[in-house]
């Protein structure tokens, strides 16, 4: 059953997908500049709302901009149909996927509490985000994009609103950094749409805050580790199942750390070395029992060492065939709901990913401080991997594949040099990298103490 929904994509998806793309074009070449195809492709993205509540919104918002006279409620509208769009691209994969795996899904409960903290920074990025649909990306300069950094500075300030301070931020020096984009040849089109619709919405007044989550307590058993890399930023995102005493449940646990580009490969993992527990929960492949942990409605375990303590082995196979099928999966916030956000854990037979098979694995994805390789993936017998839907097909990203080295049978996981690398390779420069890792820690801490 996979299978088939692997081969085929959702009704309505690839029209969706359409209809954004044409709005992100227009995007691009700013709202102040609209041909007639540009206009057509707003009036496009709010006629696919016509049956829906938000169709005379949207109506009224596409009017207005066509006409020469954006608010930044008619940009928001629009920002919130676009979003809404992929979103019901996400639902479609998920509930397909879903379904062929047999896997159940809570709903999302929202939170009724806002935060009404920094309303008038708020104000200010409508504003500027406004101004940057009107320029579009090839009309956008440096002085608007540093126009940003006091709204920036004031929303890091506010501990609600830094989740739209770190988005924004990033964002300009996106932008900053690929100046000047009338000349660029080619733009990040998508991302750059997804960025700044994000950041429409989460500058809305009154946006629910997020739940404070739940102490939960149990088993926790790894799955594999997701290490997501950036010159200045590294993440570590481990899936697994948490038992509790009822039925078994998909969750995530999230550590993150600064960098600089001089650090790869196997040495990002000495960045992390501040949670040795859950590092050595993988590098062992160990279970982890947890006392008081805080758990998200969105199935993310809030992650701290002093709530957490070794367990026993936990072969990540054992608990993929046994548990992965049944466990419950947590439900996606709102604002999550995007294609690009699928990554769902599964266990694959070799069958399934196979050349010839419906899924193909994503060699780009394996990370240089993991022990697998695009040639153990291409040669395993079973693998642990997590589904992702990109550019109008169905990817595998190898967590931890079963193969056969040397006529013995073996498994390798991405989390195996969490606690440093076994190759004699991969540990001399883990070694040599090491020494930089050490001495940005000293001068990291000499600023500090100043």
């Amino acid at each position: 059953m996979l299978g088939e929904f692997l081969a085929q994509t959702p009704t309505g998806v690839a029209e969706t997908l359409e209809t954004v793309a044409a709005f992100d074009e227009a995007l691009t070449h700013g709202f102040g500049r609209l041909s007639e195809a540009r206009q057509a492709a707003l009036t496009g993205l709010a006629g696919a709302f016509g049956a829906t509540p938000l169709g005379e919104r949207l109506a009224e918002a596409a009017a207005k901009i066509v006409a020469g006279s954006p608010g930044d409620d008619h940009v928001a509208a629009l920002a919130g149909g676009r979003s809404a769009a992929l979103g019901a691209v996400h639902d479609a994969l998920l509930t397909g996927l879903d379904t062929a795996l047999g896997r159940d899904r809570a709903q999302w409960e929202p939170s009724p509490a806002p935060d009404a903290a920094g309303e008038n920074l708020l104000s200010g990025v409508r504003t500027w985000l406004v101004e940057l649909a009107v320029a579009g990306w090839r009309g956008v300069t440096e002085d608007l994009v540093s126009s940003a950094d006091p709204l920036i500075e004031g929303l890091l300030a506010e501990p609600g609103r830094r989740r739209l301070a770190v988005l924004l931020d990033g964002f300009a020096a996106e932008l900053r950094a690929s100046s000047p984009l009338l000349t660029l040849p080619q733009l990040p089109v998508r991302r750059w749409a997804d960025l700044w619709s994000r950041a429409m919405l989460l500058a809305q007044p009154g946006l629910p805050a997020h739940a404070a989550g739940q102490p939960v307590s149990g088993r926790f058993l790894p799955l594999g580790v997701d290490l997501h890399e950036h010159p200045t930023a590294l993440q570590a995102q481990v899936h697994g199942v948490l038992e509790t005493g009822g039925a078994a449940r998909l969750v995530r646990v999230s550590v993150s750390a600064a960098k600089v580009d001089t650090i790869t490969g196997a040495a990002v993992w000495r960045l992390l070395r501040g949670h040795t527990q859950l590092l050595a929960a993988l590098a062992e492949r160990r279970s982890l029992d947890l006392t008081g942990m805080t758990l998200l409605g969105s199935g993310d375990l809030i992650w701290d060492e002093a709530h957490a303590t070794a367990g026993g082995p936990a072969d990540p196979f054992a608990t993929a065939r046994v548990q992965l099928r049944q466990a419950s999966a947590a439900p996606v916030p709102p604002l999550e709901r995007h294609p690009v956000r699928l990554a769902e854990p599964v266990f694959l037979e070799a069958y399934q990913f196979a050349a010839d098979g419906p899924l193909t694995v994503d060699t780009d994805r394996i990370s240089a401080a993991s022990p697998i390789t695009a040639e153990l993936a291409a040669s395993a017998s079973a693998m642990i991997g997590l589904l992702r839907w990109d550019a109008g097909r169905w990817l595998v990203q190898p967590l931890a594949v079963e193969t056969t080295v040397k006529k013995k049978p073996v498994a390798v996981h991405s989390g195996d040099w969490a606690m440093g690398p076994s190759d004699p390779k991969a540990a001399k420069a883990e070694a040599a990298a090491g020494d930089a890792v050490g001495v940005l820690r000293e001068r990291a801490g000499r600023l500090l103490r100043k």
